[in-house]
């Protein structure tokens, strides 16, 4: 793990590091689906990003090779920090867009962007409304806003189904229409969106499988082979039986009124 600057140690759970090593996305979008939220913010060359959270990176090298936009992404993962980096290069983009090895959250830019993203992990700011209020300091006037988000498709009748889809309760999260209405009540308009569909679900998810089946094959005396084996044995069976039917995601393109 690499050390930062004042001796503190940052990474993810290794459990994610070893299921999404594979994943270039690190939320349930396609590449179509990533490229679809490009073109809805109608992206200029003269534009920059923040992105907190920014994973293996593919969100900012894709928008640099095909609008020419500059930008920052900030993770915790060191392995995601690598490789975004080689994503970067192998498009080109180097001179782009950079990428930073640290904990998110607090992190501010000096320079005002035109695009905040924090696309997938909301616990940077301690949800929503701590996430947004971070981007807001890095954001210029006008700017816009993204927040990747789950929703209810509906209500959990239980909390253990809640809890199935990865929640800690119902009301962690809402249905669309009330997260919508949230993001108004924060004082924001939303101005797009993009939302995950049942394939991009079941490609983000299924591809976690295989990854870990190799993981295993490869590292059967490691120390950390039981956890995984755990979690291989009961994530495809409790992906379909809740997730899958409870459990939506999108981006939501936030400007403030």
């Amino acid at each position: 793990m690499t050390k930062l600057s004042n001796e503190t140690i940052v990474d993810i759970p290794r459990i994610f590091n070893i299921m999404e090593s594979a994943h270039r996305i690190h939320n349930p979008f396609t590449p179509e689906k990533l490229a679809s939220l490009g073109v809805a913010l109608r992206l200029e060359p003269r534009d920059r990003i923040l992105d907190l959270g920014s994973g293996s990176g593919e969100m900012l090298c894709t928008w640099a090779r095909d609008y020419g936009i500059g930008g920052i992404g900030v993770d915790m993962s060191p392995l995601f920090v690598e490789q975004a980096k080689a994503r970067a290069h192998e498009l080109g983009v180097t001179d782009r867009v950079s990428f930073v090895h640290r904990d998110a959250a607090g992190y501010v830019v000096d320079e005002k962007v035109d695009v905040a993203a924090c696309v997938g992990a909301t616990w940077i700011g301690g949800g929503v409304r701590g996430s947004i209020e971070l981007l807001s300091k890095s954001l210029r006037a006008e700017g816009i806003i993204l927040i990747g988000e789950p929703y209810w498709l509906r209500l959990p009748p239980t909390e253990d189904i809640a809890q199935g889809c990865h929640a800690g309760s119902v009301s962690d999260f809402l249905l669309l229409p009330d997260l919508i209405a949230s993001f108004g009540g924060l004082g924001y308009d939303v101005v797009e969106m993009v939302l995950a569909n049942q394939d991009s679900w079941d490609r983000y998810e299924a591809t976690k499988w295989l990854t870990m089946r190799r993981w295993l094959d490869a590292n059967p005396d490691d120390d950390f082979a039981k956890e995984v084996r755990a979690e291989l044995t009961t994530a495809p069976e409790r992906y379909a039986k809740y997730a899958r039917e409870y459990l939506g995601w999108g981006v939501f393109v936030l400007m403030s009124r």
